[in-house]
């Protein structure tokens, strides 16, 4: 099984994070370069990014920032071979001529330093080139084996000042790890950074795993496994590696989720060839029936505010999504185009349900309203299914298969990223964490 030491560290380490200023105060004044997240065929913002002074690890946290930013398609890294000559101080404000004449708009600026208790202290400054001024300036904290969250926390930083969404880069993915001929397919459980840093396997491949999903902390995971004898779910905890199953239930059992709180997991359970969604209360173990219909209700998701669940259903002859009250009142289906819906879940910031639709023997995915308005198409291919969303509600992961195995895949939801997942080898039924804390 591979390990990793920072997966092993409650929650990887504290990060402490200090506002700096220049002088006797920071710069406040509105950034002049603002990146529109919205808008589809924009070109990705020039930005600086050079090497921070300091000891090595500072190249690597450079080229971890670096590499974040161009992955979200937003932003265009310049080259360092024409970057001007530098201070190595932090503190000094930048000659911004010098970064015009190689036309870059933005200058990320940061020096690395080890404390006398041996922690890493990142300063880092965010300058907008045209205007002359900071538009940023923070300082992070950790233990030195955390230098790639720190990395990430940076990036986060100033993809939120520049686009005025919340980062996505100090995050997981955890997903089905799968190998083995197709037909003696070995599915095990594994997590990750978002960028494909420091994976690691969460189960020993002796039982068929399915469907993992994080809790809201980011620090548990419900997942479902398959035997002959008939379907389990558990829930894991990633620091100390425990699983215990949910207990027994009368049919199968699959598509477990938490709910936002944290204090349910809802279910589909299949008995005598129906299949209706539960709650189960995990202190107490009681479970309640929210779905009574004789068609096949499954993949529940609460609403970020779990007020709600949507789920996908065919008690109208074809699988649609459909959502309900957290009770199980006020069903309503919210799907109406062409095709067969599945997979249903929501967004974090609650604007949107992502989806998997079918048309003829073509896969998308897909988002929607929660009132089933505004439904656009982000991918079309063999075999895409299973979206999740990063913490922003920007990014969509999901499984595709071309006919050669499956393959983690990201989309961005207006349309102008389409590419492969960080993890090169067979992967299906991903789920993103929440920034980690």
């Amino acid at each position: 099984m591979k390990t990793s030491k920072s997966l092993r560290s409650p929650l990887y380490g504290v990060l402490l994070a200090l506002a700096l200023g220049m002088g006797l105060a920071a710069h406040t004044a509105r950034a002049e370069i603002v990146v529109n997240v919205d808008q589809g065929a924009s070109q990705p913002l020039p930005i600086a990014v050079p090497v921070f002074a300091g000891p090595a690890v500072a190249t690597q946290i450079q080229a971890v920032v670096s590499a974040d930013l161009e992955s979200s398609g937003l932003f265009k890294p310049l080259d360092p071979a024409t970057f001007p000559a530098q201070t190595p101080d932090v503190n000094a404000q930048p000659n911004f001529d010098n970064w015009k004449a190689i036309s870059a708009q933005g200058l990320v600026d940061g020096q690395v330093t080890a404390d006398a208790d041996g922690h890493l202290r990142v300063d880092f400054r965010l300058w907008d080139i045209y205007a002359g001024e900071q538009l940023l300036g923070l300082q992070f904290t950790s233990t030195p084996e955390n230098w790639r969250r720190i990395a990430h926390k940076v990036a986060d930083a100033v993809y939120e000042k520049l686009t005025g969404h919340q980062g996505y880069f100090d995050t997981r993915v955890v997903f089905v790890a799968e190998s083995g001929a197709k037909y003696h397919q070995v599915r095990r459980l594994e997590i990750m950074d978002q960028d494909g840093a420091n994976p690691s396997y969460l189960t020993d491949g002796a039982l068929e795993v399915f469907t993992p999903r994080f809790s809201s902390n980011s620090q548990e995971i419900t997942y479902m496994t398959l035997r002959p004898s008939g379907s389990t779910v558990y829930i894991l905890n990633i620091e100390s590696g425990r699983s215990e199953a949910l207990g027994h239930f009368p049919g199968m059992v699959f598509a477990p989720r938490f709910s936002p709180d944290g204090t349910k997991v809802a279910l589909s359970v299949s008995k005598d060839g129906n299949s209706d969604i539960y709650a189960l209360t995990l202190a107490n173990g009681a479970l309640r029936r929210l779905t009574t219909d004789p068609g096949i209700d499954t993949s529940p998701c609460y609403s970020p505010d779990g007020s709600q669940i949507a789920f996908n259903s065919d008690r109208g002859g074809a699988p649609e999504l459909y959502v309900m009250t957290a009770d199980g009142g006020n069903v309503h289906r919210i799907s109406f185009g062409d095709g067969r819906y599945t997979t249903p879940v929501w967004s974090p910031d609650g604007k949107y349900i992502a989806f998997t639709k079918q048309t003829g023997n073509v896969f998308h995915i897909g988002v929607m309203k929660p009132d089933g308005s505004d439904e656009k198409i982000l991918t079309s291919g063999y075999l895409d299914e299973g979206p999740t969303w990063a913490p922003n509600s920007r990014i969509l992961m999901f499984a595709r298969d071309t006919g050669y195995g499956s393959h983690l895949w990201e989309a961005d939801i207006s349309g102008h990223i389409l590419r492969p997942a960080p993890y090169n080898l067979g992967a299906s039924d991903p789920a993103w964490s929440a920034l980690l804390q």
